[in-house]
C-alpha cells in the first residue's frame, strides 16, 4: 500500500503532465499542481483533522465531477437518442454513487473515540473499501458479459459522432477523478480512497473502450468493439484483485515493512536510543497506531526516559505523516546483556542471533 514520509519542512511542487494534469491544476483539485505538505504541524490530531477534511473534500469533488460528466452524457443522449449510450450513462451514474459509502465513512471518522469504540470510527473506511471492491468486481463481470454477448450477437453502433463525444467526456471525467483520488488516497494513507480511485479508472477505461469501438466501426471493423471490451474487462479483473488485496491486507492489520523500517531508522537515530527492540503498528482507516520498544542504558533516570520518549515520538510524527498515536516503552539495557553482546560480536552470525532475541 502507498505511504508518504514527508520531511518536517518539506515543500512539494507537483508537475502533472498531460491533459488530466493540466485540467486538475487549472481547477486546483486536491492532488494536482502546487501542494504543501502538512509535516510542519507538530500535533498528530491536527494532521488527522486536515487529512480527514482533505478526504471529504476530495470525495465531494469526485461526486461533483462525476455528476457533471453524467449530466453531459445525458445531454448527448437526448441529442442522439442512442439507447446504448443511455445504458452506459446509467451505468456510470450508478458507479458514481459508490463513493457515498466512503464519504459516510470519512464523516464517521470525525467522531471522537468512545468507551465502546476506543480507537474511534476510522475502521468504517475499511468497510467502505469492501463495498468499493465488490463494485469494481461487478463492473468487470458486467463488461465481460456484455462484450461476450456483443461478440455472439453483433449489433452495429449508431450515432457514431455522439457516442464518440460521450465516450471522450466519460473518459476525461473519470480519469480526472481517478487521478485525484489516487493521489490524495496515497497522501493520507487511505486504502478505501485508493480503491475508489481505481474504480473511477475502470469506468474511464470502459468509456475509452467505447471510443475504440466507434473507431473500429468507422474503419469497417465492428469486431473491435467486443474484443476491446473483453480485454478491458480482464484488465479490470486485475484492478479488482489488486484493490481486494490492499483492502483485505488493511483489514488484517498488515503494514508495509518498508514503513516499519523507516520508523525504526528514525527512532534509532534519536540521541539516547541504544537500539530498537520491537515495533508493531496497525491502521485504523487512514491513521496509523504504533507500539515501539527502545533499549537504553541502564543508568538512564526516569525523567530522562520520559524526555527521550517524547523526542522519539516527535521524530516519528515528523517522519510519518499518517501516524496517530505511538506508545513508547523504554527498556533499560543491563550490563549482563551488554557483555553478552560484546562476546557475540566476535561471530557475526551469533551477534545477529543475539540481537533478534534480545
Amino acid at each position: 500500500m502507498g505511504h508518504s514520509h514527508p520531511d518536517d519542512h518539506s515543500h512539494t511542487h507537483r508537475r502533472d503532465r498531460g491533459i488530466i494534469g493540466a485540467i486538475g491544476s487549472a481547477l486546483h483539485l486536491p492532488g494536482f499542481g502546487h501542494g504543501h505538505d502538512h509535516g510542519a504541524l507538530s500535533m498528530a490530531a491536527d494532521r488527522a483533522v486536515l487529512d480527514n477534511d482533505l478526504g471529504i473534500r476530495t470525495v465531494w469533488l469526485a461526486l461533483l465531477s462525476l455528476g457533471i460528466t453524467t449530466a453531459l452524457q445525458v445531454a448527448i443522449y437526448l441529442a442522439s437518442g442512442s439507447v446504448a449510450l443511455l445504458a452506459d450513462t446509467v451505468h456510470n451514474l450508478g458507479d458514481a454513487l459508490n463513493s457515498i459509502p466512503l464519504l459516510i465513512a470519512l464523516y464517521l471518522a470525525r467522531r471522537v473515540a468512545t468507551r465502546r469504540f476506543t480507537y474511534g470510527f476510522g475502521r468504517a473506511e475499511d468497510i467502505a473499501g469492501i463495498v468499493i471492491v465488490l463494485s469494481i468486481g461487478f463492473s468487470a463481470v458486467y463488461i465481460l458479459a456484455a462484450s461476450v454477448d456483443r461478440l455472439i450477437h453483433p449489433q452495429p453502433l449508431t450515432h457514431l459522432p455522439w457516442v464518440a463525444a460521450a465516450s471522450i467526456v466519460g473518459f476525461v471525467g473519470n480519469e480526472l477523478v481517478a487521478s485525484m483520488q489516487l493521489r490524495v488516497g496515497k497522501d493520507i494513507g487511505s486504502a478505501a480512497m485508493i480503491a475508489d480511485g481505481q474504480h473511477a479508472r475502470t469506468d474511464g477505461l470502459t468509456s475509452l473502450a467505447v471510443l475504440i469501438a466507434v473507431i473500429g466501426t468507422w474503419l469497417g471493423l465492428p469486431i473491435l468493439d467486443p474484443i476491446v471490451g473483453i480485454v478491458i474487462g480482464l484488465a479490470i479483473v486485475g484492478i479488482s484483485w489488486s484493490a481486494a488485496k490492499a483492502v483485505g491486507s488493511r483489514l488484517m492489520d498488515a503494514v508495509d515493512p518498508g514503513l516499519l523500517d523507516h520508523m525504526e531508522h528514525h527512532a534509532s537515530e534519536v540521541r539516547g536510543v541504544d537500539r530498537v527492540v520491537g515495533l508493531r503498528a496497525h491502521w485504523v482507516g487512514h491513521r496509523l497506531f504504533a507500539e515501539l520498544t527502545v533499549g537504553v542504558d541502564e543508568g538512564l533516570l526516569l525523567v530522562e526516559s520520559r524526555s527521550l520518549a517524547a523526542r522519539v515520538r516527535q521524530v516519528l510524527h515528523q517522519a510519518v505523516s499518517q501516524l496517530d498515536t505511538v506508545h513508547i516503552e523504554i527498556e533499560p539495557r543491563s550490563e549482563s546483556a551488554s557483555s553478552a553482546e560484546a562476546e557475540a560480536a566476535s561471530d557475526p552470525a551469533d551477534l545477529q542471533h543475539w540481537r533478534e532475541h534480545a
